[in-house]
């Protein structure tokens, strides 16, 4: 490792960048070698200020506010206002009083709300960027958590001494309900849209729900008529059309054949086309992809499941060791000097770093290159960094136009949010950082 990297002079210099927006990283570390075998980090900024700018990101779209349009900001304020008057106003004509109520029964249903209100905020929190990439998924899941809310509230008289606990964990499920199904529909709507009429096609399904649920309030009633006073019956059509709405969700999502593409439907195209030069449709690539999550689905390929399983896209430069380091800074000054990316590999798992001034475009190319390097890691080549790095000049621009004419959207990829960047440089040894 040492005679490798003395080949490179001692100037190298990797910036770490943290958040999520292009427009709005902040420096977070600067590191730099100090002889041919050690390095010197330094830190800027504090972990306070990470995490506000963590906390605001929960609250506001990812690049706020270049992301939105300029009537974003108005008309969410009005819309949050009118919000809050509506509230005031149906406590005011006496909707939740809580004169009518028991302080008891009060105060558990204030829990309940305020564990729903926390729970979609944290689901916002941590899963929010993931929600476009796994529409599928996160779609079925949604509905599947509305399920589990609905018989939390059905248990929850059975058990008084725990209603309270029981109550809170149906609202978080709601909550998890509300952010995902909302998040997905609009991922979704946008993917039906071929005529930029996206806002049609939202008022449509409206009318189509509120069909389908005059028709569903019907036969509740219905139901409920023919099986009052019959518990057992009761809970044998509950759980009946559970399942069957559950199984109704699976096959909707099945029918789904999206063009984007993410970490998965990725894994699955390269993997296919480097072993046959052919690049699947996406009716073909929906029937190979996940629509529950991994450690459900045991009946998958493991082989392209693990393929993507094994890349790490925006990994952190600082919390790298010391062996890892002295490759970042030796790849950043001769494999990846005018790259917009650079990948390390440790046991099977391949990390990309990605550079402060990456473009979507970069960031496609440096996890395919991943994947690339991911699928050659088991045959041992004698360098994988030259083996992935070979193939990536000569098949990696047939593979995009190859994913374009067979409907494929290739302007960006779907995937989470990248949190740290790193930009590195030449700089003269003795060049003071501030």
């Amino acid at each position: 490792m040492e005679e490798k990297f003395d080949k490179v002079k001692p100037q190298i210099i990797v910036e770490e960048w943290s958040g999520s927006s292009l427009n709005k990283l902040s420096l977070t570390a600067v590191i730099s070698p100090s002889s041919s075998s050690s390095f010197t980090l330094k830190r800027h900024g504090n972990r306070f200020n990470i995490f506000s700018r963590r906390f605001i990101e929960a609250f506001v779209p990812e690049g706020f506010p270049s992301s939105v349009t300029p009537d974003y900001i108005p008309f969410q304020t009005w819309d949050l206002l009118q919000y809050l008057l509506h509230q005031a106003l149906l406590s005011a004509i006496g909707v939740g009083e809580k004169s009518a109520t028991v302080i008891g029964a009060t105060f558990q249903w204030f829990l309940r709300d305020l564990t729903g209100m926390l729970g979609g905020v944290m689901f916002t929190f941590y899963q929010g960027s993931n929600l476009d990439s796994d529409a599928k998924m996160w779609r079925l899941v949604a509905d599947l958590m509305n399920d589990l809310g609905m018989l939390m509230d059905l248990l929850s008289p059975l058990f008084p001494s725990a209603f309270v606990f029981i109550v809170c964990l149906g609202s978080l499920s709601r909550s998890f309900t509300g952010v995902a199904s909302g998040a997905t529909r609009a991922a979704l709507t946008q993917h039906f849209a071929l005529q930029n009429n996206a806002a049609d096609i939202s008022a449509k399904e409206g009318s189509q729900e509120t069909v389908a649920t005059m028709m569903g309030m019907a036969l509740g009633m219905f139901l409920a008529h023919i099986t009052m006073g019959h518990s057992t019956i009761i809970w044998f059509s509950f759980l009946s059309l559970t399942m069957f709405h559950m199984y109704a969700n699976y096959k909707a999502v099945r029918c789904l054949n999206l063009t984007t593409l993410n970490c998965e439907r990725s894994s699955i195209l390269l993997l296919h086309f480097m072993e046959t030069g052919r690049v699947l449709s996406p009716k073909e690539v929906s029937d190979l992809e996940h629509v529950l999550p991994l450690w459900i689905s045991s009946w998958s390929s493991k082989r392209t499941k693990l393929l993507y399983a094994r890349v790490r896209l925006g990994a952190r430069v600082s919390s790298l060791d010391s062996l890892e380091m002295m490759e970042l800074l030796s790849s950043a000054g001769s494999r990846y000097e005018k790259a917009k990316y650079m990948l390390l590999e440790k046991k099977g798992i391949i990390s990309i770093v990605m550079h402060k001034d990456s473009t979507t475009g970069d960031v496609m190319q440096g996890f395919m290159h991943a994947l690339v390097m991911a699928n050659l890691v088991d045959d041992k080549p004698t360098s994988l960094h030259t083996d992935s790095q070979t193939w990536m000049d000569k098949h990696y621009e047939a593979f995009v136009l190859k994913l374009q004419s067979s409907g494929w959207k290739t302007e960006r990829l779907l995937s989470s949010s990248i949190i740290w960047r790193a930009n590195w440089s030449h700089g003269a040894p003795d060049k003071k950082i501030n």
